[in-house]
């Protein structure tokens, strides 16, 4: 009995995907339960996992592929054992199960002996020749990730294991760079990276790398923002020397208490909020002729990963206390980087905020996160002088920029609004007032 693999329902609004990796080959056995193969989408990627015990007997869609919802990707039949204990049926069944890669309780196939691991994360330790059992997962429940992978070839110093090779020489006609017999493989290998459209010829100076599907809707989005929205930006400056003195003055108590940082992001949060209570129209979006106020406020967080800029939602933000903020931005925070966010966490959101200071940035203008209609960004602290009840004095002060749509929010609100996010974030005790 031959078995369709197709491309499952990838969840709400996505209807194609990419063929990132295949986890198993023509001619493999597979168990039910296996990780066959891993789709990439513009949100998370999706394991596809098989129903039926047998043999890989075809791939139809190679890695690299585009594919649709329903696409028939591959084919598994009986083994030769099953064959023979079983007759033949003529009609096809389909397993396309898909499994999200976050997902850690329901993927008992990812186990290594005693450590939980990705696909991707036990081929990449494979090609590095990395024993697993080495590697500690940060995850959620000590799943091993790609990352803890890569992290732990970078940084380990002691050389890797090797398998046993026999003492014949390498045939000429390998691809294989000569390697000094001297010098064994070390763990500081350096990471892998994507495969190449084209390998450049040698000594070439460009390279050809297909865009991730991510890197795609990233760009596409992009591009319809500036073009199908009216966005403006208004800038301030906000005086961070309150805040910072708090931040002071109550840090060690606050992580002692609640087990977390005290970071500048609950300040902006709980400042944000105050401010779209204060204008409603920077939390709106628009529908055709309509224009919707919504009276929750879900925040997006961006989040800079290794395969491009994600922007999971803080829910409800008005109802959460400054520890549940900072404990809830820091767990999205990590997801992101480890590729482990599910698609409700990225799905939906009223407001945007955006840290380009934790890279450096000292000015920058956002662009919106559509349909939404405002981002607020923030920027580098850096001691600047200023003018204070006329004396110039030195305070750490950071740039604040607000981008919107002009086509339903007015100059007028975007400066107020930002100016009242510069009042709460400037008195921090307001903030408790707001809440």
């Amino acid at each position: 009995m031959s078995v369709e693999i197709r491309v499952p329902a990838l969840g709400e609004s996505i209807v194609d995907a990419v063929i990132a990796t295949w986890l198993k080959h023509e001619g493999d056995a597979v168990s039910v339960g296996d990780a066959l193969v891993e789709l990439e989408t513009d949100k998370v990627n999706v394991e596809v996992s098989a129903e039926q015990s047998g043999v890989l007997q075809k791939i139809v869609k190679k890695e690299g592929d585009e594919v649709a919802v329903g696409d028939v990707i591959g084919m598994i039949g009986e083994s030769a054992q099953q064959a023979q204990s079983q007759p033949m049926a003529t009609a096809p069944v389909s397993a396309s199960v898909a499994q999200p890669v976050a997902s850690v309780a329901e993927a008992p196939a990812f186990s290594d002996g005693q450590r939980l691991a990705s696909p991707l994360a036990r081929r990449i330790a494979a090609e590095n020749n990395v024993d697993l059992a080495q590697i500690q997962g940060n995850s959620p429940h000590g799943r091993v990730t790609r990352e803890d992978v890569i992290n732990y070839i970078e940084h380990s110093s002691q050389p890797s294991i090797t398998a046993p090779v026999a003492p014949t020489p390498v045939p000429q006609t390998t691809n294989v760079a000569p390697v000094a017999p001297a010098q064994p493989t070390s763990a500081s290998t350096p990471a892998p990276s994507l495969k190449p459209l084209a390998q450049p010829e040698a000594g070439g100076r460009e390279e050809r790398v297909r865009l991730s599907r991510r890197r795609q809707t990233i760009a596409q989005r992009l591009v319809e923002a500036q073009h199908n929205a009216a966005m403006l930006t208004t800038f301030n400056e906000i005086d961070m020397s309150a805040v910072m003195e708090v931040r002071s003055r109550r840090k060690d108590a606050f992580k002692e208490r609640h087990n977390v940082s005290l970071g500048f992001m609950s300040f902006f949060t709980k400042a944000v909020v105050g401010a779209l209570k204060s204008f409603p129209r920077m939390n709106a979006e628009i529908q055709g002729n309509d224009m919707i106020l919504k009276h929750y406020y879900d925040i997006g967080i961006a989040v800079g990963a290794a395969e491009g800029l994600v922007v999971p939602v803080l829910r409800d933000a008005d109802r959460k206390s400054f520890a549940e903020i900072e404990r809830e931005i820091a767990d999205l925070a990590k997801k992101a980087r480890d590729n482990a966010l599910k698609l409700e966490e990225l799905q939906g959101g009223t407001f945007t905020i955006t840290n380009g200071g934790v890279f450096g940035s000292m000015l920058s203008t956002p662009i919106l996160n559509a349909p939404q209609v405002g981002i607020l960004g923030m920027h580098k602290i850096e001691q600047r002088p200023v003018v204070v009840n006329g004396q110039i004095v030195i305070r750490p002060m950071m740039y604040v920029a607000v981008s919107y749509d002009h086509r339903i929010v007015d100059g007028r609100e975007a400066v107020q609004f930002l100016v009242r996010v510069k009042e709460l974030v400037e008195d921090p005790e307001s903030l408790l007032l707001e809440a």
